[in-house]
């Protein structure tokens, strides 16, 4: 059974042991795309990620097969990785843990563990099927961000206090800043809806109080476009 969980690499590169390593790369990379695809279907996933999921573990084990043992290449790869500079959008914080999952399967493939690689790539998918069907860490309600417009001569303090009492389970305001040339206040608060409650009666019952004034609700998984 050893020979199972021993390295195709060997002492030197064949043609057969690199077809095996990268074919397998290849196939650990879809089969994680796939999972990244299924546990992103209701938030969405990019297209380009799921891709990038597919090719990053050959990539890895390609360099480990051009490394080697030989310390010369490893500086000289290294150098010329820190010239790339990688830039994307926020996005789930998951797709870090994907990124990092890819990288190890490509690390075990390109030093010759095929079987190891296969079966972390099956565990860790198991595990990531397990965690989204289970909603493990999902608050029971939504939490969000409430962004309201007031006039500059109007006390805010404690003035949605009865209305964030009705209809949320807790709320905290988190900035107070003036806005156009001091003319308006704008407040933002974290909140989190109560279950089973109509989200326009609640924006009705803030413009009520704010003059008929902007009021923005939003996710905070796009709080970040609140600032904007």
């Amino acid at each position: 059974m050893n020979y199972i969980f021993s390295s195709v690499a060997g002492d030197s590169l064949t043609l057969s042991s690199t077809a095996a390593i990268l074919a397998c790369a290849l196939l650990t990379g879809f089969f994680i795309s796939c999972i990244y695809i299924f546990t992103h279907k209701e938030s969405g996933y990019v297209p380009s990620f799921a891709i990038t999921l597919i090719m990053l573990p050959a990539i890895i084990a390609t360099i480990i097969l051009l490394v080697g043992s030989n310390v010369a290449r490893a500086f000289s790869l290294a150098g010329a990785f820190s010239l790339v500079r990688f830039r994307s959008a926020p996005g789930d914080p998951k797709d870090i843990a994907y990124v990092f999952f890819t990288v190890a399967v490509g690390l075990a493939s390109g030093m010759g563990f095929l079987t190891y690689s296969l079966l972390f790539a099956l565990v860790l998918c198991l595990a990531m099927v397990i965690l989204e069907k289970s909603h493990f860490g999902v608050p029971k309600s939504e939490t969000m961000t409430l962004k309201i417009a007031i006039p500059e001569d109007l006390n805010y303090e404690g003035l949605f206090d009865e209305i964030l009492k009705e209809y949320t389970d807790s709320w905290k305001i988190r900035r107070v800043r003036t806005t156009e040339f001091g003319t308006l206040f704008e407040l933002v608060y974290r909140i989190q809806m109560k279950q089973n409650i109509s989200q326009k009666a609640f924006l009705d019952s803030i413009r009520c109080r704010n003059g008929n004034m902007n009021v923005t609700l939003v996710l905070n998984e796009y709080e970040d476009r609140i600032y904007e």
